[in-house]
């Protein structure tokens, strides 16, 4: 087998490759001659068509077969000959097909890129570290209350946090428009769910008053007839009901699991989950600056074809947010939607191979088995949890994928510049970022 190789751009190549017509033609005998054992035709016993006429008849198809097999085969085999790596399919096109001579076609594609590890000491970290107090327990059991509040209806004018129950109905140059107009509709005032100047049209609004609102749409909203325009809502308020929080009592504590030790035990276990929060919070803050300063040392040419599979990949998450039953066609999420994330995953999945590849990493048993824990905790059975995942290989498999990414962060952090901060515990949960910097989510090549 003849192989050359041409160099296109960066990444592009493309593979000249020769292959002797002997191995073409026996491959095609011994399949005709296989046709001809099990073939019956009428004239003929069954075995005993003489492979002259299989030809005649099935030549071609099966000639067909045997040059897409050898071409595929002699493709891989050039490539471990010539010990290239190969990004995504490559393309192929034969240029030489003539019966009884040698085979030859081109093979176009692109190669991984050469990655030269940046200076991991160039990387600042700001590392965040905060304490539970008895007030952030406290605030974050009136964060459960609220999420369990009911609305009670009372005679009296609306406040901030009420919810009301409006019908309206909005006009733009005295006709009504579409979208702007709704029946029974609930709304609590302060959630800003409607434009600039509606909920704070209907404070200190009864039931029963009809209310007239002149309001301008904001410059940036979406619907573009919209946008800018000036409106007239008319809103009727049919009830103003007011948020009742639940008692810190037995039902409530059992709505959350914990069946006994009263509230000691309820805040016990908030203050638990806070830590867990805390500490998830602490190491993707970590590890999404660890990303975004491994980006920013490293300039690379990032093969298309991973970026076009990445694409495809994220369109597939897309319409699967979108659910089954959703209307959304996957033509109408054109690539170049998701065509900058995708850049930025492939870069780092190929800048975080390259760590563990040159650091000879292993996700080690302890830390999988931590990560596993970790998932478990919230669970009613952790110990069921843990069982599932070490008896599921898929599953398995993706949290060894996490232990792996973080011994990479941790190799980059043992060289890098890390800046500790005490700050609160809600400050503590905020990504950390400088100006301007989107930042990465939990895994190298996860979604922004």
């Amino acid at each position: 087998m003849q192989v050359s190789i041409e160099t296109l751009s960066d990444l592009g190549r493309r593979m000249t490759i020769g292959v002797p017509a002997e191995k073409i033609e026996s491959q095609v005998q011994l399949r005709l001659q296989e046709a001809a054992r099990n073939f019956s035709m009428k004239g003929f016993r069954k075995g005993k068509v003489p492979v002259s006429v299989i030809k005649n008849r099935f030549g071609r198809g099966v000639r067909q077969e045997v040059l897409g097999e050898v071409m595929s085969q002699s493709y891989y085999e050039a490539v471990n000959q010539e010990n290239i790596r190969p990004a995504g399919q490559p393309r192929i096109e034969a240029k030489k097909l003539e019966e009884g001579k040698d085979l030859e076609f081109v093979a176009t594609f692109e190669v991984y890129p050469e990655i030269t590890l940046g200076d991991f000491s160039s990387i600042h970290v700001e590392k965040k570290l905060a304490e539970i107090s008895d007030k952030d327990i406290d605030n974050m059991i009136e964060t459960l209350r609220k999420q369990k509040q009911t609305f009670q209806e009372l005679d009296a004018a609306s406040e901030e946090g009420d919810q009301l129950d409006i019908d309206f109905i909005g006009t733009m140059n005295g006709e009504k428009f579409e979208g702007g107009e709704a029946r029974g509709s609930r709304l609590v005032l302060g959630s800003k769910r409607m434009i600039p100047g509606f909920e704070e049209g209907l404070l200190g609004k009864r039931k029963g008053e009809e209310v007239k609102l002149s309001l301008t749409f904001p410059e940036t909203y979406h619907d573009q007839d919209l946008a800018g325009q000036a409106v007239e809502f008319a809103v009727s308020i049919n009830s103003v009901a007011r948020a009742q929080l639940p008692e810190l009592n037995e039902e409530f504590f059992a709505s959350f699991d914990i069946t006994e030790g009263g509230e000691q035990a309820f805040r016990d276990e908030v203050a638990a989950n806070m830590a867990r929060e805390l500490n998830t919070a602490r190491r993707n803050n970590i590890k999404n600056q660890v990303l975004e300063g491994l980006q920013a040392i490293h300039a690379i040419t990032v093969p298309v074809a991973l970026i076009e599979s990445e694409i495809n990949a994220l369109r597939q998450q897309a319409m699967q947010q979108f659910g089954q039953g959703s209307q959304i066609d996957e033509s109408m999420l054109p690539a170049d939607m998701f065509r900058k994330q995708a850049e930025k995953r492939v870069k780092l999945g190929l800048i975080m191979s390259e760590i563990v590849k040159q650091k000879e990493l292993k996700p080690s048993a302890e830390a999988v088995r931590t990560l596993v824990e970790e998932m478990a905790e919230s669970y009613e059975d952790p110990q069921e949890v843990i069982k599932w995942y070490y008896s599921n290989k898929n599953q398995l498999a993706t949290v060894e994928s996490m232990a792996l990414e973080e011994a990479a962060v941790d190799v980059v952090l043992a060289s890098a510049q890390v800046n500790e901060v005490h700050t609160s515990y809600e400050e503590a949960l905020k990504p950390s970022l400088k100006p301007g910097e989107n930042a990465t989510t939990s895994d190298a090549d996860a979604d922004e």
